[in-house]
């Protein structure tokens, strides 16, 4: 039998086994106790890789903002119209500072931007090697059908969850990726907040990353049709279908005033439907 959870009262804090074992027993024989999986040696070693990715990825945020607010203190705007690109780091190395602290504090988060790049490259194109072997093959190739999902957000993904279709309906998936949103309610009315984010981080992150994506028009790009040679009729279908809504609900979302960076929370939980939809058409992940 699975490993299961077992739902503990608040405040008992006495632990026996005897104790333990007997309401085990009744919750066991009633079929209340959700079954999980325990995840084996090469599982956990397949999400050493995403992690190791998310790393880099929050040091460069954490720089790039350690940079902006630092110009903002010393009123220096840059004249050019893309912040992040190389050419305002090369203007920020000729910029003349006034003291010998502005002029050490600078630089070393301005090196810190190129080599947190450079290590998420090298980190993200490890990826697709990970992905090409064990368990993790068949679900990443079922998923990459999707648009915005190339291979490091497949391999995230799959190396978080497991088995796609294990999650079901659809919003039992969703509230395993902490995508749907919390709610107070103690009446009729119901009163939702900010999601819940539940669940593992990286699988979130990555499934947030690939759904900027269908801010675009619903176009195939060049990337696209060479994964999608090797896969089933039924998935492509879905990926046809799917393309077309989640660049629709982008649209009607942004049409209705929603915030830029909320509009990608509601295609993320689209998103983690759809990709239950295409595991299931597949080879599954066992």
């Amino acid at each position: 039998m699975a490993p299961a959870l077992l739902p503990q009262k608040s405040g008992a804090r006495v632990t026996t086994t005897r104790r333990d074992a007997v309401p085990l027993a009744r919750l066991a024989r009633s079929g209340a106790l959700p079954r999980v999986s325990v995840p084996n040696v090469d599982d956990e070693a397949s999400r050493d890789l995403p992690r190791a990715r998310a790393d880099p990825s929050s040091h460069l945020t954490a720089a790039t903002c350690r940079r902006t607010a630092f110009l903002l203190r010393q009123a220096i705007r840059d004249a050019g119209r893309a912040p992040w690109g190389p050419a305002p780091l090369r203007w920020l190395s000729d910029v003349v500072w006034p003291t010998a602290a502005q002029h050490s504090v600078l630089p070393e988060d301005v090196r810190a931007i190129p080599e947190a790049t450079d290590r998420r490259q090298r980190r993200e194109q490890a990826l697709p090697a990970q992905g090409q072997v064990g368990r993790l093959h068949p679900g990443g190739e079922a998923l990459q059908a999707l648009r915005g999902v190339p291979w490091p957000v497949a391999v995230t993904l799959v190396a978080a969850i497991g088995d796609l279709t294990r999650c079901e309906p659809p919003r039992a998936r969703r509230q395993c990726l902490g995508l749907i949103p919390a709610e107070s309610s103690t009446g009729a009315p119901r009163r939702q907040g900010a999601r819940t984010k539940a669940g593992h981080p990286q699988a979130r992150r990555a499934l947030s990353e690939g759904a900027w994506a269908s801010r675009s028009p619903a176009n195939v790009s060049r990337p696209l049709p060479l994964r999608l040679d090797k896969q089933p009729t039924g998935i492509q279908a879905i990926r046809g279908k799917a393309q077309g809504r989640l660049w629709r609900r982008s649209r009607r979302l942004g049409a209705r005033g929603t915030h830029a960076t909320v509009v990608p929370g509601a295609i993320a939980r689209a998103l983690a439907g759809l990709m239950g939809a295409s595991a299931t058409q597949g080879p599954g992940t066992p």
